[in-house]
């Protein structure tokens, strides 16, 4: 059986993202665009507009070419959408980096990526440095700030007349490269086109007959990271293609957060579930005016009922959850949120227009109806192209009949309302970032007091999800050894948290680790 969308399909645009994103900005002119939330300084649409040719512009006089990639090494800054667009318009390829991301994941991204530029910003620059070293072939380093020992961003938009734009194939030229582990092993280059990214907006725009319109009225706030999927589509492009506001942090600070949500008038936030528990619990959420926000919107990780309750009843906004992935650009579900109670809070909601859904048995592979539970498969035009330079790891993810494996289980209701049932087996999130348990077992393995080690994911109250290592070792160990031997080594997101020591690893005869077995291990020692 497969599952339509019950909205009706959308027409997908002949548009470039830039285009699509800019299509308001003609008569928006001079309303604001980008608001710095850390000392209030603005970017108007014409300014926006006027700064992404610019920086085209700026770029291709460096020799920048069509299908160059170029990497942004960098926390939000207002400028951001700025160089993403830059970069799109001159027919260039983004790939967006975590700016926690250490010297050898950078220099791992960049060669990968094939990256030939890099933009980074202040602390993160000394690091950028090092890995264009180690790499080699990058051209040049540009900095937001002007950071010593790279090329101011302003010079960019400083070179000549503002560029007309690339000749671009929608359909089959890149867009952007982030990076994600999938289902299973370590992150890969996720292949998204102009035409994926412009066909996931087109879809959020056809759910507005039951989900809440963004507006020209609406302020957002932007502190989910640019280089993670959801912040670059949802908010930093998706709410400026409507016109709306957004208040840029570089970071989520609670108090900065709540100041600049009171201050700016933010009316609606895209969020993940453990910036809801501190909405839901700290006591200084009361400190501050938060009656502007209209509704919250969650996704990256599962949101609980009572958690979406606990915030709903505190701030007197909506709450609602979507569902996605990094490799459909990302949006699959968004569960409709015009008022209180219209979708159950365990939902995702509906599947998006133009996009069908199968639920089927692990074991057999048959297709499932309304109430069974299954693994959840997607096609739609906002799938990927496919993992860059991974062949195989695409054909694993993407079958010949164009269905994406999730590995994630579900079921959809008699509603049509999706409910996600468990999560990716493998994978751990850790505040909505992926980490793969086979890099850390891997480190673990590198000690030569270890003899054997498996890593899963632990429930934790503010995180969601934390990585856990069981670790075979000779006894010459403490927990704190173990942890500093790998968090030394890795990006603080992928730190080991928690350790226990045990006598084996459980395998299969094939060899491989029943984290299943150490999974519900780690649920009962933790009731």
């Amino acid at each position: 059986m497969i599952f339509k969308s019950p909205y009706p399909d959308v027409v997908i645009p002949d548009e470039s993202v830039t285009e699509y994103v800019l299509n308001r900005a003609a008569h928006l002119m001079d309303k604001v665009a980008i608001i710095d939330g850390t000392n209030g300084a603005t970017i108007s649409f014409r300014q926006l507009a006027q700064g992404i040719k610019s920086v085209a512009s700026g770029l291709v006089s460096r020799g920048f070419a069509k299908g160059d990639v170029l990497a942004i090494y960098s926390p939000n800054t207002p400028t951001y959408p700025i160089a993403f667009h830059g970069v799109a318009h001159a027919g260039g390829v983004v790939t967006t980096v975590n700016p926690t991301y250490l010297v050898s994941d950078l220099a791992g991204q960049l060669r990968d990526s094939g990256a030939r530029f890099i933009i980074t910003a202040g602390p993160f620059t000394d690091n950028a440095c090092k890995a264009a070293e180690e790499v080699g072939g990058i051209d040049e380093i540009f900095s937001f700030d002007g950071s010593s020992g790279t090329t101011a961003f302003s010079e960019l938009m400083e070179t000549g007349e503002p560029y007309s734009g690339a000749s671009i194939n929608l359909n089959q030229d890149l867009l952007t490269l982030p990076y994600s582990s999938g289902t299973t092993g370590i992150s890969k280059g996720v292949m998204l086109s102009h035409q994926n990214l412009v066909a996931n907006m087109a879809q959020l725009d056809g759910c507005e007959e039951l989900c809440r319109p963004l507006t020209e009225r609406d302020t957002l706030i932007a502190v989910l990271p640019f280089f993670h999927i959801y912040g670059l589509t949802v908010i930093m492009n998706y709410a400026l293609s409507k016109g709306a506001s957004i208040v840029v942090l570089p970071r989520f600070d609670l108090e900065q957060f709540l100041a600049a949500v009171q201050e700016y008038g933010v009316t609606f936030a895209h969020l993940v579930p453990p910036i809801l528990v501190a909405l839901a619990k700290h006591p200084i959420v009361d400190a501050y005016d938060l009656t502007s926000l209209e509704g919250i919107t969650s996704g990256a990780a599962p949101l609980g009922r009572e958690l979406a309750e606990a915030v709903e009843g505190r701030l007197g906004c909506v709450v609602s959850q979507g569902y996605g992935l990094t490799e459909t650009s990302p949006v699959t579900h968004m569960a409709p949120n015009r008022e209180k109670g219209q979708t159950p809070h365990a939902s995702v909601g509906p599947v998006l227009p133009n996009t069908e859904v199968a639920i089927v048995d692990i074991s057999t592979g048959q297709r499932l109806g309304p109430g069974e539970s299954g693994e959840l498969w997607i096609r739609g035009p906002q799938v990927m192209q496919g993992y860059l330079g991974q062949p195989e790891a695409t054909g694993a993810t993407i079958d010949e009949e164009g269905w994406l494996h999730t590995g994630d289980i579900a079921y959809i209701d008699d509603r049509d309302d999706c409910y996600i049932v468990d999560r990716v087996k493998e994978l751990i999130k850790f505040k909505g970032f992926q980490v793969a348990p086979a890099e850390l077992e891997a480190l673990l393995l590198s000690n030569p007091h270890i003899t054997d080690a498996a890593v899963v994911r632990s429930p934790d109250h503010e995180a969601g999800e934390i990585p856990k290592a069981f670790v075979v070792s000779d006894g010459s160990l403490s927990e704190e050894d173990v942890m500093s031997f790998v968090n030394e080594r890795v990006s603080p997101h992928k730190k080991i948290r928690r350790v226990e020591f045990i006598d084996q690893i459980p395998k299969s005869p094939a060899g491989k680790i029943l984290r299943r077995i150490l999974i519900d291990r780690e649920a009962q020692g933790t009731e």
